[in-house]
């Protein structure tokens, strides 16, 4: 079974309750915030509404909260790319 990884992008703010409506049935509030649904007509629907504020791919499975969070945080370290 597949799902649709949707990340909020974009703010809402100062758009039509319509939109923000669209964004709370996905369940997103906050900025960067992830959520994942299953591959459905209804969940295919609301994405379009808000198309311009989400990004969205479709993985094999739903991530964990700590999965989700160790790929946002960078590796340990630095590295040094040019000398000046």
């Amino acid at each position: 079974m597949s799902y649709f990884r949707i990340t909020l992008h974009r703010s809402a703010i100062g758009l039509p309750a319509r939109t923000n409506g669209a964004l709370a049935s996905l369940g997103l509030r906050r900025r960067s915030q992830v959520v994942f649904h299953p591959v459905s007509a209804q969940i295919a629907g609301m994405i379009l509404k808000v198309k311009e504020l989400v990004l969205v791919e479709e993985v094999e499975r739903p991530l964990s909260k700590g999965e989700v969070k160790a790929e946002r945080t960078p590796e340990k370290g630095f590295w040094v790319e040019r000398r000046a």
